[in-house]
């Protein structure tokens, strides 16, 4: 026996049984093929109340399964992508390259939501097998013969008679019927989506719906039916049938009552199970007869909106090393709705054909570095280096904007975001632009990436000669040790970029003053009093500046060319030098012009100048002999030689130049064999004893050579970093002395004249000839250069004449000139002295004036 609500009905399917037949709504009907009870559920324990039999000939309702309305999607059709935000405005296209800390959004299309339903249909039947009792009142005259009295028949005797019988009919009947209701119904709303791809952070990221609206279901158990017990065994209204003279037949009436009997019985009430979906009904559960409305299939669900799966702004985490191609893979799950009956749970289903991302995060590195053109002195600059000059600033250039790869987003940009670090490093040493801090050569140097520029200081030790000055650009995403790619890391498995700048370190050539005159008229210029070794600390500089352009703190007079007015005594602004007297000058280098074969050239030239300044002329020098009335001064006849003396009396070099010149001799320039076992004190003792009191030649009247002995070492001794040589940044700095005479009795003649053709055609030459040039000034012009390594067919350094720049007038030499009486003089760059043009030495001893 199976209680009638166990399948399927629950107390709201009976809700309608009873109201239907009065039961309270409180009332649970068990129903059994020959009877049924009622009892309330108010009391649970309460015991049913004894069974009501049931009218006789219900035989019952049977139920048999029937049509089926079934249907699925249960699989997502999900797809993905993971693009370079902003969405519609991708800066960067992620299959070519993304760097980090740029954001990606992840955006998943979807059904709306899965769906799997089967509904059923039951067929139904009840079957009625009864009896209808019927009376029947039989009716019909009887005729009996009679007699007359005289035996004669008679009239007959008729007499009505009658009779009843009841017939049972027994009466079959079936009740079809139909309703629909739910075996299973799934609806799977979107729970989230997963997308996992190397560049996320954790490598993964969680989606769940935004502005997402699930599917609603509502699901009512109310599909049953009810049905009607039927009269039961009855008796139909009793019939009269009247005969003739004969008792008349029961007539069948079956057809007649059975028809009456179906009119008895109500039809079967039936109702689907109620399916609300996404408020459209899918299975109707109102009451009807017999047959209810077939249900309605699930729609089909459609794609969601693109902002429903979409989650912006996931940064690249800046740890992330370059990956090309990265894979993608990702779920989306769908959750079950609580109404679903009889469904699987949910699930998670796989994510496909989601694009790779490449994480490529670029740096550039197209460095430079200043060219310190305007010092640069080179004799042959060479233009595929920059110049680096001994002892002043230079500055490096780190530009965070360059080209790239062809990409969205790369290309022609500044990249600065992406740095990590910028670095520069010098095969020298190297301070700070302030000189704060000092860098050992080779050390990797740390920029701020927001600075373009750095500026450095080039100490005065380092070596001249060509380098390489490496710069490395650092990508934020670097693991720590990795290799740079030249330009920018066009490669993805580089993560820094590299360049290099060719630099040429170069050295000065500066400083030229003169510091003495011989002649006893300017003795007391440089002499605190005559014949006292003492000076004044009066030199007459090139000009009013200094080796980089400032303000030296000199003035007039003294600046070259010394001239007629150069004199600070009053009453000597007419005098000029005379010729045959020296002049003594020094002047300084730095660099490598410390070795053994290194010095400086300095070669004269000559010009006539009229005392008025109006006539200038260059001029060829001649001077007499006791064996040649005429040599021209740098002809092969041209023998005269001079020589200096560096540790003289009146030169006032300083013991210490000395003394840290002999050492820094003994340590590099002579190995110990060659001191046959001298100490090095005793090398030093010796040194400035007697090797610089000693005749130094420098050449002659058409050139000097100033050699390693006329050198001292002046660099920096003091407040040297640690580990830097304090010989060698003292040897960094050298101070050259030099002296330089004419002839005593000079002839002038104009540049080019032929002074032999001009004897000959003149009947020979006198001092007295009008082709020598009189009343006037010999000017004395210098052209120095150092030399390196004895190579004198490449001078090294230009004070005057190098193609980039002139560090004569970079010392404020000025090129015009007033003498005493106002005359105007132009110059010319090297003008030195203006020697007299009609005196000589020799007249002063002719008056007999002291030497």
């Amino acid at each position: 026996m199976r209680p009638y609500n166990a399948n399927p009905a629950n107390a709201q399917i009976m809700a309608f049984y009873f109201a239907a037949y009065n039961f309270t709504a409180t009332s649970v009907t068990y129903q059994y093929p020959d009877h049924y009870w009622v009892y309330t559920d108010k009391d649970p324990g309460e015991e049913p109340k004894p069974p009501t039999e049931v009218p006789p000939g219900f035989a019952g309702c049977t139920i048999r399964d029937g049509r089926v309305v079934e249907g699925e999607r249960m699989t997502p059709e999900a797809s993905a992508m993971i693009r370079a935000d902003q969405r519609d405005r991708e800066v960067f296209d992620v299959l070519q390259g993304i760097p980090t800390s740029e954001s990606l959004y992840g955006s998943v299309s979807a059904n709306g939501y899965l769906h799997q339903y089967k509904f059923k249909e039951q067929l139904g039947s009840c079957v009625y097998d009864l009896t209808v009792s019927k009376t029947y009142t039989l009716k019909w005259q009887e005729s009996n013969a009679t007699s007359l009295p005289d035996g004669k028949p008679g009239p007959p005797a008729v007499r009505s008679r009658s009779d009843t019988e009841t017939v049972r009919y027994p009466v079959h009947i079936e009740r079809y019927f139909s309703y629909w209701v739910v075996e299973k119904i799934g609806i799977y709303a979107i729970e989230q989506a997963e997308l996992r791809n190397y560049a996320f952070q954790g490598e993964s990221i969680k989606i769940r719906p935004a502005g997402y609206v699930p599917p609603a279901l509502s699901v009512t158990a109310t599909g049953t039916y009810v049905s009607d017990p039927g009269p039961g065994n009855w008796t139909a209204s009793g019939q009269s049938v009247a005969g003739g003279f004969a008792k008349p037949s029961v007539p069948n009436d079956l057809n007649l009552v059975a028809g009456e009997t179906e009119r008895k019985i109500k039809p079967v009430q039936v109702r689907n199970d109620t399916v609300v979906f996404n408020s459209q009904p899918l299975m109707n559960g109102s009451p009807a007869e017999r047959k209810t409305e077939d249900p309605h299939k699930v729609p089909e669900p459609t794609r969601i909106a693109r902002d429903v799966l979409y989650k912006p702004n996931q940064v690249i985490p800046n740890r992330k090393i370059n990956r090309r191609a990265a894979p993608s893979s990702g779920t989306i799950t769908y959750m079950p709705l609580d109404a679903n009956v009889n469904a699987a749970p949910g699930d998670t289903y796989p994510v496909g054909d989601i694009n790779p991302v490449t994480v490529h995060t670029p740096v550039v590195n197209f460095s430079g570095a200043s060219d310190d053109a305007a010092h640069n002195q080179k004799t042959t600059p060479n233009p595929a280096r920059q110049a680096f000059i001994l002892d002043r600033p230079f500055t490096v250039t780190l530009p965070t904007y360059g080209p790239h790869q062809d990409y969205p987003g790369y290309g022609s940009r500044d990249y600065a975001k992406y740095f990590r670090s910028k670095e520069v490093r010098f095969p020298f040493d190297v301070y700070t632009g302030d000189r704060s801090v000092f860098y050992p050569k080779n050390t990797w140097i740390d920029i701020p990436v927001s600075r373009l520029t750095a500026e450095f200081f080039l100490p005065i030790w380092v070596d001249e000669g060509d380098y390489a000055v490496d710069y490395r650009n650092v990508a934020e995403n670097a693991p720590a040790s990795e290799p740079a790619e030249p330009g920018a890391n066009l490669d993805l498995a580089h993560h820094a970029a590299s360049d290099s700048v060719n630099v040429e370190v170069i050295g000065r050539l500066y400083d030229l003053h003169v510091t003495d005159i011989v002649d006893y008229n300017w003795e007391t210029v440089f002499r605190q009093r005559a014949d006292s070794p003492l000076p004044t600390g009066n030199t007459y500089w090139v000009g009013g500046q200094g080796i980089d352009g400032a303000a030296r703190g000199n003035s007039a007079p003294f600046t070259l060319p010394i001239l007629p007015g150069s004199h600070p005594r009053q009453g000597m602004k007419n005098v000029a030098v005379k010729t045959g007297y020296a002049f003594k000058f020094d002047l300084k280098t730095q660099g490598n012009m410390f070795g053994k074969k290194d010095g400086l050239r300095i070669t004269p030239s000559f010009a006539f100048v009229s005392r008025d300044g109006k006539r200038y002329a260059p001029v060829d020098l001649y001077y007499g002999t006791d064996r040649e009335p005429f040599v021209k001064v740098g002809s092969p006849a041209d023998k005269a030689e001079r020589y200096v003396i560096l540790n003289e009396r009146l030169r006032n070099v300083p013991e210490e130049e000395l003394g840290d010149t002999a050492r820094y001799a003994y340590g590099h320039h002579y190995g110990f064999a060659e001191m046959h076992n001298v100490s090095r004190r005793t090398f030093v003792t010796d040194y400035i004893e007697r090797f610089t009191k000693m005749k130094t030649p420098i050449g002659g009247i058409s050139r000097l050579l100033l050699p390693e002995q006329l050198r001292t070492l002046i660099g920096p001794k003091t407040d040297l970093p640690a580990g830097v040589d304090w010989e060698r940044a003292n040897a960094a700095r050298q101070k050259w002395y030099g002296e330089y005479s004419l002839p005593g009795d000079p002839y002038l003649v104009v540049r080019g004249t032929d002074l032999a053709e001009y004897g000959r055609t003149h009947g020979g030459l006198t001092r007295r000839d009008p082709i020598f040039l009189r009343d006037g000034y010999l000017i004395v012009n210098f052209n120095v250069e150092s030399i390196r390594d004895g190579d004198v067919a490449h001078p090294h350094l230009q004070y005057i004449h190098a193609p980039l720049m002139n560090q004569w007038a970079l010392e404020g030499y000025a090129r015009s000139k007033q003498d005493a009486w106002g005359h105007r003089f132009e110059l010319r760059d090297g003008d030195v002295v203006f020697f007299n043009a009609d005196k000589s030495y020799r007249d002063d001893f002719e008056v007999q004036v002291p030497h």
